[in-house]
């Protein structure tokens, strides 16, 4: 949901800018829909599936759609389909799932946050991409009376064709292994919002994990206030450029636990 930057070797990766936009234009709850508009959500259970196409602008041409397949218990299946051309270094949109259980709880209050995510990109070419939780905290449970957040943590489970994390060193500040993988940890500054970017050393096509544990490293090894509280967590996919892509989530699942 934001500008990122594309690594490349003479390439400093690239600060962030906010995204924001109007409310979404449909809210339905049907199988196997799809959505193809701009700001377009389907509501089902206890998620909701975005759209999130916020930085068109920045492309020549393309498209994007995503479907919401199958609710069963509390695991989502949905996939997102696109092609962009232009504007390689700038990020076209997040299609993603966000949670709408209330989130508004102090990290410190927080007991667990397990979560399953299996996806894989199939066909395309010139994929470039991440794939990616999104979590946004404040000092109050709302969040920031302008809209904003404090804090942005991302988790990186794949970074494709050279996507790479908002950096004010464009390098990574440490590596850590969390929830039993392997990370390089980014940060780097979204306007004044911090933003800790884990990406992970590897592809993680399959992941079973609690994301409190990313939390609990960033109080004890970073300085994180865990008085900050929750306001949202998404899980999609942020590309650059690329012709026929699809991403796939054949299930995915998040509980915040207090």
């Amino acid at each position: 949901m934001k500008l990122l930057a594309l690594l490349a070797p003479t390439l400093a990766v690239a600060s962030a800018i906010p995204a924001s936009g109007p409310a979404p234009s449909k809210t339905i709850n049907e199988r196997a829909t799809e959505i193809c508009g701009q700001w377009d959500s389907i509501q089902t259970g206890s998620y909701t599936l975005y759209q999130g196409l916020w930085g068109i602008d920045s492309a020549t041409s393309g498209s994007q759609c995503s479907t919401y397949e199958s609710l069963t218990g509390d695991t989502i299946a949905w996939s997102t389909k696109w092609t962009w051309q232009g504007g390689e270094y700038n990020v076209k949109s997040y299609a993603n799932i966000v949670v709408t259980q209330d989130t508004g709880h102090q990290v410190s209050a927080i007991q667990s946050i397990p979560s399953k995510w299996t996806w894989v990109y199939t066909a395309g070419t010139g994929v470039v991409a991440n794939v990616a939780y999104d979590i946004f905290s404040s000092t109050t449970a709302g969040g920031n009376s302008d809209g904003s957040s404090d804090y942005e943590i991302m988790i990186w489970l794949a970074a494709i064709g050279g996507a790479g994390p908002i950096s004010s060193t464009s390098s990574a500040i440490a590596s850590v292994t969390v929830a039993g993988h392997e990370w390089n940890l980014w940060y780097g500054l979204n306007g004044s919002m911090k933003v800790y970017s884990f990406v992970a050393a590897s592809e993680v096509n399959s992941f079973d994990g609690d994301l409190l544990e990313f939390y609990t490293y960033l109080v004890s090894s970073q300085g994180f206030s865990d008085a900050q509280y929750i306001t949202s967590i998404g899980a999609g996919t942020e590309p650059f450029v690329g012709t026929d892509a699809v991403m796939a989530t054949s299930g995915y699942s998040v509980a915040l636990n207090v």
